[in-house]
């Protein structure tokens, strides 16, 4: 089917969604050899480049921002590497200070945001190490302008609403973490890690997709709905964040997310029957704060909808709706728990009638 062609689906959106195990096994192709990542398609000098990168410095715009939100997680914790992520548009237009050996890597579907690409070019008057391109569509101006370039390889991505940009980016970071873990001399059980969770995304993702009835009966609750609040801890912040961009691009529903630790700094004020809270629940070490952030809620009488681990021991109850997602590897879960997110802003756009592949006083080219 070509990119043009909705085929099955009602909208390129919904193609899309479905579109990423395969959009994501096309950004592992010739990428995974003998256990390790392969990112020779950097070229010969990128080795000696990327072994003196002792920080890095992240630009994007909207969906692209919050994948190098999600990065910077891994960056962290498993490359030990600091890394500074900043909306390209905001970065521009101050005075910054350059960390030493510093890596400028910039996020964009098109190669053509232009905020993105002003930032670019400043970065390379300000003293940057080198900079990285991370992108879906080769020869853009991004690719051409940065030392360095890594393709998505995504597919053509036609909806406004970015679905299969932003997971393949995330998958495309992940292996960049792994390389530069590999390079930094780091335990070889964390490039171990990433390839076998990478090798199972795919997979992982078209089993959650199979639940996509489950979440389109609970879209009927958002009808009448005009806020919604979403919540996560440590790297799922950035994907509740993602949740409610694609909720109020494509629904037009005013959407928040905070990192779930916030609540009491504000939010709570807002909670009640009428204000739906979104929350994402991997069974990870950070699982139990959330619990109690999630009673913090209920106490307030507010309406819950858990994307919750299967293994993270939720009971549905009259206000809390229990969504369970599979057991999946902890370095993959932000990427997969953003498609039943993906799903859940679709279907609620379609109850609203809105023109979920061209949504009001949005387009594609240059946003992202």
């Amino acid at each position: 089917m070509n990119a043009g062609d909705k085929g099955i689906y009602r909208h390129y959106m919904q193609k899309e969604i479905y579109e990423q195990p395969n959009a994501i096994k096309n950004t592992l192709t010739g990428r995974i050899s003998h256990g390790q990542v392969d990112l020779s398609e950097l070229g010969p000098n990128a080795d000696e480049l990327l072994s003196k990168v002792e920080h890095i410095q992240i630009l994007a715009c909207g969906t692209s921002y919050n994948s190098g939100m999600v990065s910077r997680y891994w960056f962290e914790s498993l490359a030990g590497i600091p890394c500074d992520v900043e909306i390209a548009s905001e970065f521009r237009y101050r005075k910054s200070a350059v960390r030493r050996n510093s890596l400028m890597i910039t996020l964009s579907q098109s190669g053509e945001t232009a905020d993105t690409l002003a930032g670019l070019r400043l970065s390379k008057e300000l003293g940057y190490l080198g900079s990285l391109a991370i992108c879906n569509v080769p020869g853009s101006s991004l690719v051409r302008e940065s030392d360095l370039a890594l393709m998505t390889n995504a597919g053509t991505e036609i909806g406004v609403a970015s679905t299969k940009a932003f997971t393949t980016q995330l998958t495309v970071l992940l292996m960049l973490v792994a390389k530069l873990s590999r390079l930094k001399g780091l335990d070889a059980s964390i490039e171990h890690d990433i390839v076998h969770g990478l090798q199972a995304l795919p997979s992982r993702i078209e089993q959650m997709l199979s639940q996509d009835k489950r979440i389109e009966a609970l879209a009927e609750d958002f009808s009448d709905k005009h806020h919604a609040l979403f919540l996560g801890r440590g790297d799922q912040y950035p994907i509740a964040l993602e949740g409610a961009l694609k909720l109020k691009e494509i629904s037009y529903i005013h959407a928040e997310a905070y990192a779930a630790g916030e609540l009491k700094h504000g939010p709570l004020a807002l909670i009640d029957a009428d204000m739906p809270v979104i929350v994402v629940a991997p069974n990870n070490e950070l699982l139990e704060k959330l619990k109690s952030n999630i009673e913090e809620v209920r106490a307030r009488g507010g309406q819950l909808y858990v994307f919750a681990d299967q293994d993270a021991g939720f009971v549905s109850s009259d206000n809390m709706h229990i969504i369970e997602m599979l057991h999946v590897e902890e370095v993959i879960a932000p990427i997969f728990y953003t498609v039943p997110l993906q799903l859940l802003a679709y279907h609620v756009a379609l109850i609203k009638g809105t023109d979920v592949d061209q949504p009001r006083n949005l387009a594609k080219i240059g946003n992202g």
